[in-house]
Parts: structure tokens; sequence; C-alpha cells
């Protein structure tokens, strides 16, 4: 009779995962005498699983989130992106409306599936951690990988369970306060650090994609940036620590802000960790060029899209858009006025990016308000409507290691250094040099560099800005501006399985 090494553990997704993932074959179970034959069986049924499902295309998974996932968390719910009702299209109950808004409620398909998914990936990293016991360094980078899993829980729900040990039940299941799960989170990364691979992460090549040393310490950065919010303490000379060490890895600015972006981009000198795309090899895609396009802008580029995703007013004020002093990096980042075809001819199509509103239905604009995605070049060989592509995704890159250090620099007083890194910055992207430089005009320097990467929520829960007032969300209504802060609510149905989890504030 077969063993089989079972991934996930079936009794901690009874607690932390909807009962659908309850599934008697789950999809990564091996033999055991398959998965230990090899040091590439075992390699496969570990760390390459872990690797495969941060660049799934399942639906509200993946850490570029697909549909209805984590990204849409971090992007549709700021002042960076909307997804607008145009008759229709888009409505889908409501949800994409209420997310703006910040009125959506514990049952949410995105607050759901960004829980089952992460807490799922916290299930595979301990068993791969279980299973790699023999094997120190790829042991390392599986405990390294589950931290970063944590990273993503702590950051979007707060004090959450963690689990150290496969096979957790129900009645073990205990929230920690969101400051000790930081702690858990440092602790692991810096513990394991000597064992990580002392390289980049980029080109194609052996730790092509990986979680190596510096993509570790990028992490830490963070972690250590947002620790006002996740401790209440700051740790300023940890993040200028981390960002100088980086420094000596090798990474720089690309000479052009869209090479970090275009087609085969594993070259880059300046993206720390990526989710590799390859068309022919990997089922992981980029869903929001997809999202975004008009219907006939994608058509006469052979594809197909959804006609969705656009910008928002405070988007194209932060850019001047339409104006003499225009931030080059909104052209790299947005399709605005009349878009071009394949072979770059103009087709019969305008995008009105000042028309954006919360609901289009019946605007004379309904279909082409909004300025669209086009931060990745475009792949005109891209299989399944454009989505399967050859891009990688960017999840981390250098110019954010440097505006992390503008940052702290900013708050220990240091404003003619961290302005002159701003400015390298945004000299590379053809912009001209600031004058002087406010956390405000930081936040608004972000917003530029940094569109559609999916970083924008965390950044305004940092400068506390997550729920201000905008254009389109004038005030928010009822209580919510009250109910809401930075955290979103643990799903209805994990606490109906776990009912000892205490719900965040306001829900």
């Amino acid at each position: 009779m077969k063993r089989f090494i079972v991934i996930p553990a079936l009794a901690a997704l009874a607690v932390l995962a909807s009962c659908s993932l309850l599934e008697e074959n789950p999809r990564s179970s091996l033999p055991e005498e398959e998965a230990i034959t090899s040091e590439k069986a075992l390699y496969l049924n570990t760390l390459g699983d872990l690797y495969r499902q941060i660049g799934s295309s399942t639906e509200g998974e993946g850490i570029a989130g697909t549909y209805r996932g984590i990204y849409d968390l971090n992007t549709f719910t700021t002042d960076e992106a909307i997804i607008p009702t145009r008759g229709g299209d888009w409505y889908d109950g409501g949800l994409w409306q209420r997310l703006f808004l910040h009125t959506w409620e514990t049952s949410e398909a995105p607050v759901k599936n960004a829980w089952n998914y992460l807490y799922t990936m916290v299930v595979l990293s301990t068993e791969a951690i279980v299973e790699l016991k023999d094997s120190p360094e790829w042991q390392a980078e599986a405990r390294a990988l589950r931290a970063y899993f944590y990273y993503y829980i702590m950051d979007l729900f707060g004090n959450v369970p963690v689990l150290k040990e496969p096979g957790v039940s129900i009645s073990e299941v205990k929230q920690s306060p969101r400051a000790e799960v930081f702690r858990f989170i440092v602790d692991e990364l810096e513990a394991v650090a000597d064992k990580l691979p002392a390289v980049m992460s980029q080109h194609r090549g052996e730790y092509y994609g990986r979680f190596t040393l510096p993509v570790a310490m990028f992490l830490l950065e963070k972690l250590y940036l947002n620790a006002p919010v996740y401790t209440g303490e700051e740790h300023w000379d940890k993040v200028l620590s981390l960002a100088r060490s980086l420094e000596g890895f090798g990474y720089s600015l690309s000479d052009s802000y869209s090479d970090n972006f275009r087609v085969y981009n594993e070259s880059s000198e300046e993206n720390i960790f990526v989710i590799p795309l390859d068309k022919h090899l990997y089922p992981a895609q980029n869903q929001y060029i997809f999202r975004s396009l008009h219907y006939d802008h994608a058509s006469a580029m052979g594809f197909t899209a959804e006609n969705g995703s656009s910008a928002t007013p405070e988007v194209l004020d932060a850019n001047a858009f339409g104006t003499e002093d225009e931030d080059p990096r909104f052209a790299m980042n947005y399709w605005g006025g009349v878009p071009v075809d394949a072979y770059g001819r103009e087709i019969d199509l305008e995008y009105k990016p000042r028309s954006i509103a919360l609901d289009l239905t019946g605007s004379p604009d309904e279909k082409t308000a909004g300025a669209r995605m086009r931060k990745y070049q475009t792949d005109y060989n891209a299989f399944k409507d454009g989505k399967l592509m050859d891009n990688d995704w960017v999840v981390f890159r250098y110019a954010d290691v440097l505006l992390m250090k503008a940052e702290a620099l900013l708050h220990t007083a240091e404003e003619d250094e961290a302005l002159s890194i701003v400015n390298e910055v945004r000299f590379r992207a053809g912009a001209p040099d600031l004058e002087i430089l406010t956390f405000d005009i930081l936040l608004e320097e972000r917003l530029r560099e940094f569109a559609w990467e999916g970083l924008r929520r965390q950044d305004l829960v940092r400068f506390g800005r997550f729920g201000a007032a905008s254009t389109l969300r004038p005030q928010l209504p009822g209580e919510a501006s009250s109910r809401y802060t930075d955290l979103f609510p643990i799903p209805a149905d994990i606490r109906e399985l776990a009912p000892s989890l205490e719900q965040n504030p306001g829900y």
C-alpha cells in the first residue's frame, strides 16, 4: 500500500481554509517513494511546489493575485486604481464599488481568497520544512518563504494564528498579537540568513526567481519600514542599514524605467524578486492588462480584454496629466488618449482619463473613460488572450530600496540626502529634480514610481492616508470612517470553523 506525503495538511486547512479546499487528492500529493528518490524530485515536491503556487493562475491565488485576491485588496481599495461599473459590465454585485468605498463585508470573495491562499501556502511551507530536514539550505529557503507568506497575512489581517508545526487542530489554534507575528517573521528571516544563497535572484539560472539572501534582506527592510504600523516601534536605523547592505549586491537602477517590465526582463539589474513568466514553461499569468484594456484596443493587438481597471483622478493629478509638466512615467504606465496597435498605428478609439467615475452607466464615455494599464511591454506573441506572456511579474525592485531609504532619512532629519536619492530615481525616469521633499511629496512620488505594482495600500496605511477622502470617495458612508482601520476582516466562514478567532475591530 502506498503512503503519500499530503500537501496541504488537512487538519490545518480545516481551520484556516474553506471547506472546498478539503480534497481527498490534493494536487500536490506525490507517492512518498517518488518524492524521495532524487534531489530533483524532493525539490519539486517542496520548494518547487511553493514557487509554482506563488505564480498561480487559479482565481484568487498567487502573490500577483490573479483575480479577486491579494493584488485587488492592495490596489482597488486605494487612490491608485478603480474598476468602475460600465453599464452591465463590472458591477459584480457591487463588489468593486464596495472595495473602493471601503464598505466591504466579512464575506467578500477577495478577502476570503487572500486568507485561504496565504494559509494554504503557510501549511505547504511548514510541510516542506519538515520534509527538508536533511537539506539545511533548502529548509532555510522554505522557512524564508513561510515568513514571506506570513508577512502578507500580518499586513492584511493583523492579529493572526502562527502555525509552526504541521497538523494543527481546531482546539490548538490561537491568535497572536500583530507585534508578535512581526517578531516571528523577523526572527525567522534573520535565523536563516546565513544559509540563504548570497546571490541575486534574477537571470535564468539556479536561483532565478528564488528567495535568496538579498530577497530576504529586502523583505526585512520592508518590515522595519512598516514596523510603526505593526508594533508601534520605529527602526529607521535598521531600514538604513539594510538598504546600504543591499547596495553591495550589485543592484542598480535600470537605464530605462521601462526596461524592468519589458518582454524578457530577466536581465534587469534592478528587479530583486520576480515571478518568472514564460508562456512555454509556466502557467503563471499577468491578468491585469487583460482586465484593463478596451476590447477594441486589445483586438488591434491580437488579444481580447475586459475593459475594466483604470487610473483615478489622484493619479492624473500626481502625474500632471495633460500639462507641459506631465511626468514621463505616466506614458510608460498608462494608456491615455488614442492608443496604437501592434504596428504602432493609431486606432479608432480614445481613452478619456478625466471622465472616470465610480459608476459610468449611461455616460457618453461609459466604455472609454479611464487611463488603462500599460506598464508591462506588450508581448505580441503571448497566449491565452495576452495573459500568458514572457514579461516576469516584478515583486521587489531596487527603486523601492532607494525610496525606503529616503523615507527613513526623512524620519531622521537627513532631508538633503533623502532629496538626493529621490531625485536619482526621478532622473532615471526623465523627470526633473524636486527642490524640496516632504512626506506628502514622497507618498506622491511612490504613486508615480510604483504604479500598478500592488504597493499602494501599504504605503497609504504607513502614511495614515488609507481610506482618506478623494475625488471619487468624497466621504466614507455611514460609520465607515471610524469602522475600518488598515485591516481586513477575518472571513466569516473561517470564524465559523474557528470561533476562538477574535474579529478585527469594526466588523
